[in-house]
């Protein structure tokens, strides 16, 4: 291994580190939503908006820093996007009401949601169609882990740290990674192509319009509907189906990111040496055999087992196809992951 594929190894961990950071700070709230409604003296549908209040913007801004970090150059915007969420993060700890910390969370997930969808393109610069499994394994992995970790850590630490020393824990932890990160400023991209904003919607049109743009995209948006509809509902099917308590609940959804945390690289290098059109296919199935699981009346244990052989399923898929994505628009990387991503 040459010194320039040394380094590109170290920023795939960095960049991976980051996601997990981002995606753990996410998840970890949504456990404590009871015991954040007590502390506020708020009802839990209003301290609830915790989540949208992320998500939602988190969701709608990656389309902007894909088209911006090609107008301006991606290192700019996504050691931008890394610094507001260490800072944002941090901030959210300082939140005396239920509101002040919905509008904490809106800023974090509009000042965030560039680092992800940006790593994510910067892969498909710095690595070979034929060799990008791996690293996007890497990065999908750590989303995965993020989820899981997050929503099971975040339950069982809250009692012994607080809810803020999370939140100042995570911030800390971001500015490790920004710390390691800043060495390798030349990897991450210099100055944009200077994209004109006008050229934005023609941008979209050409990566929908064709057959294998509309197709990929299609794809990824009702494989994300199907995941994300499931994982949203499954605390309160553990809650209703089996009695679980809030710690029951993290250690039940455990499972979710442990196939993408501990098997992501792998998957993406079968997907390098074998092709995905065998693995997609064949993590739809998965993924479809655990929902059937989770739809009539199982032993917990078995439940538990189904969503982690559901998370099976998204890693099969979803890294598979966003490696796609990385080829519909090689000029324009960082609009076609954001779309991606959002």
């Amino acid at each position: 291994m040459t010194w320039k594929q040394d380094e590109r190894e170290r920023l795939l961990r960095i960049l991976a580190s980051a996601t997990f950071l981002i995606f753990f700070q996410a998840y970890m709230v949504a456990p404590l939503i009871p015991r954040l409604a007590t502390m506020f003296s708020v009802s839990e549908e209003r301290i609830g908006l915790i989540v949208p209040a992320y998500m939602i913007p988190y969701g709608i801004a990656t389309l902007f820093y894909g088209v911006l970090a090609d107008r301006i150059g991606r290192r700019r915007v996504l050691l931008a996007s890394l610094t507001a969420f260490i800072a944002l993060t941090a901030l959210t700890a300082t939140a005396q009401t239920g509101t002040q910390l919905v509008m904490w969370r809106l800023a974090t997930g509009l000042g965030a949601s560039g680092v992800v969808p940006l790593a994510l393109s910067l892969i498909g610069q710095l690595f070979p169609y034929e060799q990008r499994g791996r690293p996007l394994g890497w990065l999908f992995g750590a989303m995965a882990g993020g989820m899981a970790f997050g929503s099971t850590v975040g339950v069982l630490a809250e009692p012994l740290l607080g809810w803020r020393a999370l939140f100042g824990g995570v911030a800390l932890l971001g500015g490790v990674a920004l710390i390691l990160l800043l060495p390798h400023g030349a990897l991450l991209g210099g100055a944009g192509t200077g994209l004109e904003l006008k050229t934005v919607r023609a941008g979209y049109r050409s990566l929908l319009g064709t057959a294998r743009g509309s197709r990929t995209y299609g794809y990824v948006l009702l494989n994300g509907i199907f995941h994300s509809g499931i994982y949203t509902w499954l605390g309160a099917y553990f809650s209703r189906q089996y009695h679980l308590g809030e710690v029951g609940i993290g250690l039940a959804l455990l499972g979710y990111g442990v196939p993408g945390f501990v098997l992501g690289p792998i998957i993406g290098r079968l997907a390098d040496r074998w092709g995905r059109r065998w693995l997609i296919p064949a993590g739809l199935g998965v993924a479809a055999v655990a929902a059937l699981v989770l739809a009539v009346p199982a032993p917990l244990i078995a439940a538990a087992v189904a969503v982690t052989v559901l998370s099976l399923g998204y890693d099969m898929t979803q890294p598979l196809l966003a490696g796609i994505v990385t080829q519909l628009a090689p000029e324009r990387p960082g609009q076609a992951m954001g779309l991606n991503v959002f």
